[in-house]
């Protein structure tokens, strides 16, 4: 028995295809021999039998054995626009890391914030929604992370060698119940941290199926029991090891319950470790380039509908902005509540006179690590230059009710978002990372062995995108594709919407809620993009069945694909933070069921408010209907 379960990938692998093979066989159709190539994709990236992007490459050679598409007419969905759009995002994406420029706006916007526990919850949080707009949600989330975990060490450390100072304030003390209850007799000057990993299969399993960011050992920033001041280091995948200063404590023997000085502080680390994972998934829904999912959907959008010609930069960021903002705080007041109480007063003031001790302490931690990274430097100021030029860019491409820099043209219709990004990714290759005219080797921060050595080294390097580009994600996207444009010639899409047909007697916001609901549940157990990819086509045939205009459910299944946020094995962030050792399963499951309620009641609010207006979603539209036309035809 426990060799089956070792070999289970090996028998899904083998057992599928198999059992599935009657199918075409039987019903040799060209939708019957869709329908097979889709199952079996569908089962090998649920089931992750087979890493992610290999399953991707099935349609690759199915649907030409099976005589759906030609070889070569699989091979173009592979490589679309919005893998160039990605290649453009991931050259800044890898100048923001190398010169840290991600770290200097993370610990700005936690000064701005404060130590008090509530607002620093929300300071993180707001610097992570603002990351992940531009990067990975993944990568992100590893940014963040290792600062996050060094804050909380800071407030664990002094609590634990200063435990009877924690309700002394900054002009007086004041009596703290909740701070002072101990949970332990520790003797004030004892210390050891210990750290537990209990999920470190899940986590590097889940890690290894994106690779978004190679973790190698995302383990947590364990503290180790020392006798001196010492430095340990933290590999969070795309980042260079960072070396983070412990204050001096003494080794004893002690329970894990110990580990933290009372339960309040344990519920901060829970509180601030979850609010960082569902940051940056929130972040990832504002911009059309903040996650994988977001891609998929605007590449088989635009390529099922041509004539659609609404979805860019600027029409998503508009609609997902405000849905951004309203979840940003509902999910602070939720993790709140559930972890810090509802004494708002206390854990939110601004006051300096009620600051403890240790908040004073974590001030000043964050102070120093912000003056460690010393004045902003000249290839920093080139990278936020370049991202505000490349937001500005996309935002005036075509805004709507404007006309944007592409009337400019003769040709319409030529340049698009992946232009821009492409351009401006390809200029970092070239301009050099030292300040021009200067000679001295201070005006930037080496990054790399050979800066000084040479004077015109680029911003980046190729290792340094190759080091961040995920293959695997431009694979999967692309076998994507290539189911959406087998299901379209075979006519699978057709017969799928008509068999759909029985519930055209519901309203459009109860499809649509159907939708979001059923999609939120898979993604909890399934990939984002292998449930999205899935999805989508069945969701399009389904709007043009029911006459539907198809951004109805299209763009709600898209932002709700992104709320797997309940389990460690849900999406990696979560993976990341679960692997940090300061929550169990229970904690996300309990948290994250509130987060994703929020998640789909705000997308359903958007839906049916502001997002009528913008996307027209009263109509049928004409570019749907002659889609629906040409595919009965």
């Amino acid at each position: 028995m426990r060799l089956l379960w070792k070999a289970r990938k090996l028998i899904v692998v083998v057992f599928i295809p198999l059992s599935l093979l009657p199918l075409p066989l039987i019903h040799p159709t060209s939708e019957a021999c869709c329908a097979y190539v889709l199952m079996v994709t569908a089962v090998y990236w649920v089931s992750e039998a087979v890493p992610l992007g290999a399953a991707a490459l099935v349609p690759a050679f199915l649907y030409p054995l099976f005589g759906v598409l030609k070889s070569s007419e699989v091979a173009a969905e592979y490589c679309k626009d919005t893998t160039l759009l990605l290649m453009g995002v991931i050259c800044l994406a890898a100048s923001i890391e190398k010169w840290n420029l991600h770290k200097r706006i993370a610990l700005r916007m936690v000064m701005i914030a404060g130590a008090k526990p509530g607002m620093l919850v929300l300071g993180f949080m707001c610097c992570t929604v603002f990351l992940s707009m531009w990067l990975s949600n993944t990568s992100t989330t590893a940014m963040v992370m290792p600062i996050a975990e060094a804050v909380l060490q800071q407030l664990i450390c002094t609590g634990l060698a200063d435990n009877h100072d924690d309700s002394e304030t900054a002009e007086a003390p004041e009596d703290d119940s909740a701070v002072s209850d101990k949970e332990d007799n520790l003797d004030k000057n004892q210390l050891e941290l210990l750290y537990h990993n209990n999920s470190s299969d899940c986590t590097k399993q889940e890690l290894s199926t994106l690779s978004e960011v190679q973790t190698g050992e995302v383990n947590g920033l364990g503290l180790r029991p020392v006798c001196h001041q010492g430095f340990i280091r933290q590999t969070n995948g795309h980042l260079p090891q960072v070396a983070i200063e412990i204050p001096n404590v003494k080794r004893v023997k002690a329970r894990r319950d110990s580990q933290y000085p009372t339960k309040r502080d344990h519920m901060i680390c829970k509180c601030l470790s979850l609010s960082i994972t569902y940051a940056a998934t929130i972040g990832g829904l504002i911009t059309i380039t903040g996650t994988s999912t977001n891609l998929i959907f605007a590449e088989q959008f635009n390529t099922r509908y041509p004539d659609a010609k609404v979805i860019n930069f600027g029409t998503w960021f508009i609609f997902s902005f405000p849905i951004a903002i309203i979840m940003l705080v509902l999910t602070w007041l939720w993790l709140h509540f559930l972890f810090l109480g509802c004494n708002f007063r206390e854990t939110c003031s601004l006051s300096k006179k009620r600051k403890t001790k240790r908040e004073m302490l974590s001030e000043k931690r964050i102070h120093e690590e912000y003056a460690k990274l010393g004045p902003i430097s000249y290839p920093e100021v080139v990278t936020g230059v370049f991202f505000i030029l490349m937001t500005l860019l996309w935002f005036t491409r075509e805004p709507g009710f404007v006309p944007g820099w592409t009337s400019l043209f003769e040709k319409k219709g030529y340049r698009t978002d992946a232009t821009v990004s492409v351009l401006l990714g390809f200029l970092l290759f070239l301009i050099p990372a030292r300040r021009p005219f200067s000679s001295s080797s201070s005006s930037y921060r080496d990054t790399v062995d050979d800066s000084e050595s040479d004077p015109l080294a680029p911003m980046i390097t190729w290792k340094d995108f190759q080091r961040l580009m995920p293959w695997e994600i431009v694979i999967l996207v692309g076998g994507g594709y290539a189911l959406a444009a087998g299901c379209k010639v075979s006519g699978l899409s057709v017969w799928i919407g008509r068999q759909l047909e029985p519930m055209s007697g519901l309203p459009p916001w109860a499809v649509t809620l159907l939708a979001c609901l059923l999609v939120s549940a898979v993604t909890e157990f399934a990939s984002n993009p292998a449930t999205l990819t899935v999805f989508l086509p069945i969701l399009s045939a389904l709007s043009e069945t029911l006459h539907i205009n198809p951004l109805h459910t299209l763009i709600p299944s898209t932002m709700c694909v992104s709320f797997g946020v309940m389990l460690p094995v849900g999406n990696p962030p979560n993976a990341i933070v679960f692997s940090y050792g300061h929550v169990q399963i229970s904690d996300m499951v309990k948290a994250g069921f509130g987060v994703n309620l929020i998640g789909v009641a705000v997308v359903m609010l958007a839906i049916t408010t502001w997002g009528v207006p913008l996307f027209n979603l009263t109509e049928f539209p004409a570019w749907a209907m002659a889609r629906n036309v040409t595919g009965s035809l």
